[in-house]
């Protein structure tokens, strides 16, 4: 039987207020990766840290609270609950923590504001863009002052126009103090992080 290595002999670290961007081809391991960092795949050696917790030692429950805590995932289809309305989307991991629905709410309001959606919290997920959906998804990730987000090919279905908004968005993000981790098969990617990575069958190679 063959064995099949999705993510072998990584190596790096991203510093607070770091935009990475892992560039790499469909299969080449991106969501592999990025599923070990945020604890939703586990690693069968090596050692993953994130804000001092060691992902791979910790258990269910400690990885599901960093996620809650300091880690926020946006993925390519966003998992926006269509009945829910941006901002109640954005207010979910804020009430899960324990937080007041009210409290929760304007947090999420403020959120969205902070990803260029003021206006907008009352519609539902039909009734937004594309790029918009993905803005929810941001700000969902970011509630709670989460400070690392994880984004896995997050400008998959969006148009040009879209991509290079969601991309200057996450950008500014960073340049506040966020630190972001995008996998990406868009070289546009590129263009806004300050350190840039390509992946090939499971292994990181440094890039310009």
């Amino acid at each position: 039987m063959e064995t099949v290595w999705a993510a072998r002999d990584v190596d790096f670290e991203a510093r607070p207020g770091e935009f990475v961007c892992i560039h790499g081809a469909s299969g080449s391991g991106k969501s592999t990766l990025l599923n070990l960092m945020a604890g939703l795949d586990l690693a069968d050696s090596g050692e993953i840290r994130i804000s001092g917790v060691d992902v791979t030692t910790a258990n269910e429950r400690q990885r599901a609270h960093l996620r809650l805590e300091t880690v926020g995932v946006v993925f390519q289809d966003h998992n926006l609950i269509e009945e829910f309305t941006a901002v109640e989307n954005v207010a979910l991991p804020s009430e899960a923590r324990g937080m007041p629905a009210e409290a929760a709410r304007a947090e999420a309001a403020d959120q969205l504001r902070r990803v260029g959606l003021e206006g907008l919290d009352n519609r539902l997920p039909r009734q937004l863009s594309g790029g918009q959906r993905q803005r929810v998804g941001i700000a969902r990730a970011l509630t709670g002052q989460r400070a690392v987000l994880l984004a896995d090919e997050p400008t998959g279905a969006l148009d040009s126009a879209a991509t290079e908004g969601l991309f200057a968005l996450i950008r500014a993000l960073c340049d506040q103090g966020v630190t972001a981790v995008v996998c990406s098969h868009d070289r546009r990617c590129r263009d806004y992080a300050d350190t840039r990575y390509e992946i090939i069958d499971g292994r990181l190679e440094s890039r310009p």
